[in-house]
């Protein structure tokens, strides 16, 4: 007989934290109110950072960490409770990381018959249909998969493991929800000051830098009688949210984000200045280098990005081909055992929505979704086809995302990749059907956008759904807390959107650069608009396959950070500065490494929340006094080395609390 146990005696020697035999409050309106709320909150705020760094902070443990103070310190209620709590609010941030991937794309895109954008503004309606309809779809669609995918014990679900681990760790300790609330309370006042010019972040310090002086060449910094060319240097934000996102992706992929920042804004713009020609027009002692750096970056270096952040989505796609076919493979296969599945059990942990809800409800936001994409393409045939692509690429990635869930975790779930796909799919099929032009590039960023959120929502689900049978949560009771999150996020997502892109001067703009949104744009324009700038993205392709050659790691990182304006790239640089001087005080085996990583992790969520929320509510007074911040400047025309102090201080709390608070005893 063998040793080894089948699937099934595994399942059944499995005990939740709450028995199924347990009952206990778990569906309870204030668990879904303030779950609803922090799903606004946790939206809003990974919209900002997208836009900003181009990638989003997962939110299960912050969200975690915020349902058990409320539900075990504040109202002394269920741990099931807490989950439902965390369940709702969590997928904000799954939503906004497909909001912010698509949809304002649409005000990148260029109409090819007037050069002007597709959207001049984010459309309300149409953005937060396009929202709902793709998160709901989600939903259902891992409703169908989520016991097949949930009893595979070759998953391992390693970030759903660690929440849960956290959560019941928390039932009895404190919960380190003081660690978020404290660091978001001082990055939101550091964000305060330097909108108000009190406390400049560093970034604003850029001067011109020049070469070698060599037949009318000279090396300084300052204001030559004839300069010819030039490059720029600028230094890192002062930002407590660039520091802590450098933090949690560590020192590896803070170094490579930044390598290409310093290739795109410290090679390519002198570069290129150079090689423009015209240097009768730069010997001016009046020009604007800023200006001309700033316009060559734009036009010239961003699109080379492209075709770089192109060919290392691809590479990313390539690189998980097997466990793409088999998610693939899963989901067609599965189809087969979907009706067995989702007969109705008196076991509580094995009851989802039941499958009759769940295919009419399907059918009519597919209905819906065809007719939202025929009022924003205005082409019927475009429209029906647009939905179908919609449904069965949204379903199979959807499966897809889930199985990549339980392999490698919510935070590296290639989801731009998967929807770069997609889009691609639409574009050469609307081109197929002579549906061109700007009502076939509002069509694909259609079909992209549902389906980002679809996948988006469907692998944080399948993440939530595997911490909640693992705690002894009811699958449906969560299926349904994410539907309310979905709907209370994207009610908020588009205005927060809106707002973003007024206050912080346009999303694509240097504050807000949007580096997958502008991707998407691009592909859409150049593929069913015929627009795009082909020399240049095809250098960066080439740039991505000399960098495939050579060997090196994480092309897309690379090409994002030659796209994002140089003071993210190195502001995150230092954050990954701050967690290897950790890592390697804790190697001297004196600490205990989970509470330092725990402990830092949490700090780190708290500096991105606060310095995005304070961001937001900062363009809101913007807008509301018409453009103009009515905040006094404290210091007349800032001071920029103020902006030490961000980093003296974000630096002594991210490395001395995780050493103190995991110090041994």
């Amino acid at each position: 007989m063998s040793e080894q146990k089948s699937a099934s005696e595994i399942e059944q020697t499995f005990k939740p934290y709450v028995p199924a035999e347990t009952s206990m409050k778990e569906f309870t309106f204030r668990a879904l109110f303030f779950g609803a709320i922090m799903s606004m909150v946790l939206g809003g705020a990974n919209a900002y950072i997208g836009l900003k760094v181009g990638l989003t902070v997962a939110a299960t443990f912050p969200a975690a960490v915020v349902s058990m103070a409320l539900f075990r310190l504040v109202f002394k209620g269920s741990i099931l409770e807490e989950n439902t709590c965390r369940t709702t609010a969590a997928v904000g941030e799954a939503l906004a990381a497909g909001a912010i991937f698509t949809i304002p794309a649409l005000l990148i895109a260029k109409n090819p018959a007037t050069g002007e954008p597709i959207w001049d503004k984010i459309h309300y309606t149409e953005s937060t249909l396009l929202m709902v309809v793709g998160g709901l779809l989600g939903v259902f669609f891992v409703t169908f998969l989520r016991r097949i995918l949930i009893e595979d014990k070759t998953l391992r679900f390693p970030e759903s493991v660690a929440c849960a681990e956290i959560v019941k760790a928390g039932r009895g300790k404190q919960t380190g929800a003081a660690y978020v609330f404290w660091a978001g309370l001082l990055s939101a006042v550091f964000e305060w000051f330097k909108n108000s010019r009190g406390l400049y972040a560093i970034r604003e310090s850029v001067q011109t830098f020049y070469p070698i002086r060599v037949n009318n060449f000279r090396l300084g910094i300052g204001e030559p009688s004839n300069p010819v060319g030039g490059a720029f240097v600028e230094t890192p934000g002062a930002s407590a949210m660039l520091l802590g996102v450098g933090y949690i992706i560590g020192p590896k992929l803070a170094s490579i984000t930044f390598t290409g920042g310093v290739f795109g804004h410290m090679v390519l713009v002198p570069l290129f200045i150079f090689i423009n020609g015209g240097f009768e027009n730069m010997l001016s002692p009046d020009l604007d280098w800023v200006g001309v750096a700033n316009a060559v970056f734009a036009n010239q270096v961003k699109p080379l990005a492209v075709g770089t952040m192109l060919v290392g989505a691809v590479t990313t796609l390539y690189k998980m081909r097997k466990s793409l076919a088999t998610g693939l493979g899963r989901a067609v296969r599965d189809l087969k055992q979907i009706g067995k599945a989702a007969a109705e059990t008196t076991n509580r942990l094995d009851r989802d929505i039941p499958f009759p809800i769940t295919a009419i409800g399907i059918s009519i936001l597919v209905v819906v979704i065809a007719v939202i994409y025929y009022f924003i393409s205005g082409n019927l045939g475009g429209a029906i086809l647009a939905a179908v692509v919609m449904t069965i690429t949204g379903f199979l990635f959807a499966a897809v995302a889930g199985y990549l869930v339980g392999t490698i975790g919510s935070s590296n779930n290639p989801i731009s990749g998967i929807t770069l796909s997609t889009l691609i799919i639409a574009a050469f099929l609307m081109t197929a059907i002579g549906v061109t032009g700007a009502p076939g590039i509002a069509a694909v960023l259609g079909v992209a956008a549902v389906v980002c959120c679809s996948s988006g929502v469907a692998g944080d689900i399948m993440q939530d759904l595997k911490v909640g049978h693992i705690l002894g949560g009811t699958p449906r009771a969560m299926q349904y807390a994410v539907m309310i999150g979905v709907i209370f996020a994207a009610l908020v997502l588009g205005v927060t959107l809106q707002m973003l892109h007024e206050a912080y001067g346009g999303i694509g703009s240097i504050d807000l650069p949007a580096p997958q949104a502008s991707l998407m744009a691009a592909l859409s324009e150049g593929i069913v608009g015929g627009e795009m700038a082909w020399p240049l993205v095809l250098m960066g392709i080439f740039f991505g396959i000399g960098l495939i050659i050579i060997g090196a790691p994480s092309i897309m990182l690379i090409a994002v950070g030659m796209y994002l304006p140089f003071y993210v790239t190195a502001g995150i640089f230092c954050g990954g500065i701050l967690k290897s001087i950790v890592d390697r005080i804790v190697r001297k085996g004196k600490h205990d490494v989970e509470k330092v990583e725990n402990t830092g992790i949490l700090l780190a969520s708290g500096f991105i929340a606060g310095e995005a929320l304070a961001a937001i509510s900062i363009a809101i007074i913007i807008i509301a006094y018409g453009g103009q911040s009515p905040v006094p400047k404290l210091i007349e025309n800032g001071n920029p080395w103020l902006g030490l102090i961000v980093f003296a201080a974000i630096s002594y709390i991210l490395i001395s609390i995780p050493l103190k608070n995991g110090k041994k005893a």
